[in-house]
């Protein structure tokens, strides 16, 4: 009415929500993230790191909010979804402090961290979770990440899992048949074996932890994406495109 008071022509008032969508990120930040130990190489952590700040990028270019949580054996940040500018470059800053700072044998406790960012997040929002997935892979241990997934969908979360890995040496476990030392980088408990004497072994405990990983976010609605370092960020960039187009039907 006042707009037709001083202009003499008469206006429809619509309301334009700011967000479409809310967006939280879980970033694992153990030190098994840091795998491979190569300066010439890109590591699961700065996979992970770049495919988030693509993604902050798209947010960004749809409105949509965004926040951040990183974790290893506890929480170490953890903010709200906002789309404001001061907010991207705060996450832009945190995410090239964590880059650039190695973490000391720091061990994953993904569980916790669902479970915080479950309770946390009080509007239905789309949670996507980047980690190696590599803590205890005990029965126990995966019927509890499990009920921590089950958690994030109670309260009515979309959830992404961005399963972040060295392809061809932690799944295939391609080495050569010779003797190694084998390093683990969150406890630095060392083996020395042939690698040609485990591998059949290990190859399929490991098929068997992640199949029923799978199974299991299946059952949940949720989407299993494996994350090869070494291919190329449209793998994450066209999965997140894809579970985005879903919700926001």
């Amino acid at each position: 009415w006042k707009l037709f008071a001083k202009t003499d022509k008469l206006y429809s008032k619509k309301y334009e929500e700011e967000t479409n969508l809310r967006c939280h990120f879980l970033l694992d930040v153990s030190s098994s993230m840091e795998y491979p130990k190569d300066p010439k190489a890109v590591n699961k952590l700065e996979f992970s790191i770049f495919s988030i700040a693509c993604l902050f990028q798209i947010l960004k270019k749809q409105r949509d909010a965004f926040g951040l949580t990183t974790f290893s054996d506890a929480i170490h940040l953890h903010t709200k979804a906002k789309s404001s500018m001061s907010h991207e470059k705060f996450l832009y800053n945190e995410l090239e402090k964590v880059a650039n700072t190695a973490e000391e044998k720091k061990t994953s406790s993904v569980i916790e961290a669902i479970h915080e960012i479950a309770e946390n997040i009080h509007k239905r929002s789309l949670v996507v979770i980047f980690s190696d997935m590599l803590g205890d892979l005990s029965l126990q241990e995966s019927d509890e990440l499990f009920l921590a997934l089950q958690h994030l969908k109670h309260r009515k979360h979309e959830v992404i899992m961005f399963h972040v890995s060295d392809k061809q040496t932690e799944l295939d476990f391609e080495f050569e048949d010779r003797p190694y030392e084998f390093i683990d980088l969150e406890t630095g408990a060392s083996i020395k074996l042939k690698s040609n004497e485990v591998r059949a072994h290990y190859i399929t405990k490991l098929n068997q932890y992640l199949v029923d990983l799978k199974v299991k976010c299946g059952q949940y609605g949720i989407d299993f994406i494996s994350a090869n370092i070494k291919e190329s960020y449209d793998q994450v960039l066209r999965q997140y495109l894809i579970k985005r187009n879903k919700v926001a039907k």
